[in-house]
């Protein structure tokens, strides 16, 4: 298997995140397609999506800009659009590990009304992004109005308990090569452009600490397994692309039987 080469300073090839350039408003159609595909709204009519559009409100934020931080008072959700979002965790220490890379059509954000008055973690756009944002008011209305929308942030809050308590004992049972196998195979999902005997690509300016953070080890590590796995012929990485050349490998490396 050929391993693809980086973009050359002449005819660099980027793979679209779907950035935006600011100043940027969503336009309808594209509104309308995020909401369709996002959890909490998938299902609806389009005249009940165009209710919920009229409550929604557009941002635009710049790549690295923040949307809210941890700690801030939590009123809103918000759904990507256009671009992708950062979710990071404030360490003891001071610094952010990242918890989730999200793409457009997924839900991020958190209210008092579903048991969370404070962010217990910070939103930032990993390039140029639009967000769709409800606040807490609009959203309590959206859900007296379609019960099927309640239903289903029951069904998430409790997704997200149970993701949790997987992740926590993830954390104490598998290796590190396991847990950046995961978080590549997920990124890929959510990212990836298949490059057919190339692998499948992920341009992403994602840094080895973020890496680290999705994998919930330390950059060192992380490095180590990237390294190696560079070395086999399993991925491939540049400056702001990573390359998945083996992806049967890593599925491997992430059950633990590789």
């Amino acid at each position: 298997m050929s391993h693809p080469s980086p973009p050359s300073a002449a005819g660099r090839r980027t793979i679209p995140l779907r950035e935006v350039t600011l100043p940027h408003q969503c336009p309808r159609p594209v509104r309308m397609y995020v909401l369709a595909r996002a959890p909490y709204f998938r299902g609806l009519s389009e005249a009940e999506l165009d209710v919920i559009d009229r409550r929604m409100r557009t941002m635009s934020v710049p790549a690295d800009g923040y949307i809210y931080h941890a700690g801030d008072p939590a009123d809103a959700l918000y759904v990507v659009a256009e671009g992708s979002v950062k979710v990071a965790q404030v360490t003891a220490g001071g610094t952010e590990t990242v918890t989730d890379i999200l793409v457009p059509g997924e839900l991020f954000g958190a209210m008092g009304t579903l048991g969370e008055p404070y962010h217990l973690q910070s939103a930032s756009a990993l390039v140029a992004t639009c967000a769709l944002r409800i606040d807490q008011d609009a959203f309590r209305e959206v859900l007296a109005t379609y019960p099927r929308v309640g239903l289903r942030v029951l069904d998430d809050v409790a997704a997200r308990l149970a993701r949790a308590h997987a992740d926590i004992g993830g954390q104490t049972t598998d290796t590190v090569p396991q847990r950046v196998a995961t978080a590549l195979l997920r990124l890929a999902d959510k990212l990836g452009e298949d490059r057919g005997a190339d692998g499948v690509l992920l341009e992403v300016p994602l840094s080895r600490a973020d890496l680290a953070g999705l994998a919930r080890s330390t950059p060192e590590s992380v490095s180590r397994v990237m390294s190696r796995w560079k070395k086999e012929g399993v991925i491939n990485s540049g400056r702001r692309w990573t390359a998945l050349l083996d992806r049967r490998r890593l599925e491997a490396e992430a059950a633990g039987v590789a």
